[in-house]
């Protein structure tokens, strides 16, 4: 029975992780206010960025990006979950190919995403990616 409900609990984390790429897809500011606790513990860390607490602050930052974003699309790869009591978190790699005016771009980014369980749904709590670097390839060295 507990294995059961520990399988339940992990696919409900990975359903508000979805969630939460759904709306960030789709640049859609009302579904990222309901993944997110209203809370004022709530934090950030977007790529680059310094660190955002509270939810108007991290709110604001997603509209932000959703202003100057036109398009944007994941591939999420080697997605891990773990449920410690009523806390989860999430690590994957986020693929992303996004089109910023008219400039596309494409990245890698490390994430962990933080869940906290609320009455009937897990609510993220806090989002980190930080830039992958990658070793250049023998075609991107150059000698000098």
């Amino acid at each position: 029975m507990a294995r059961v409900m520990q399988v339940e609990q992990r696919n409900q984390v990975y359903q508000a992780n979805d969630a939460f790429y759904n709306a960030f897809q789709e640049l859609d500011i009302q579904a990222m206010e309901k993944v997110w606790a209203k809370a004022a513990y709530i934090q950030c860390i977007h790529p680059g960025w310094t660190l955002i607490r509270g939810w108007d602050a991290v709110m604001a930052s997603w509209r932000r990006i959703f202003e100057d974003t036109k398009e944007m699309s994941f591939l999420l790869s080697d997605v891990q979950i773990t449920v410690r009591g009523p806390v989860a978190w999430a690590t994957l790699y986020e693929n992303i190919t996004s089109r910023i005016g008219s400039e596309t771009v494409s990245a890698t980014v490390l994430t962990t995403n933080i869940f906290e369980k609320s009455p009937g749904r897990w609510q993220l709590i806090h989002h980190h990616g930080s830039n992958v670097v990658r070793p250049p390839t023998q075609s991107n060295i150059t000698v000098h």
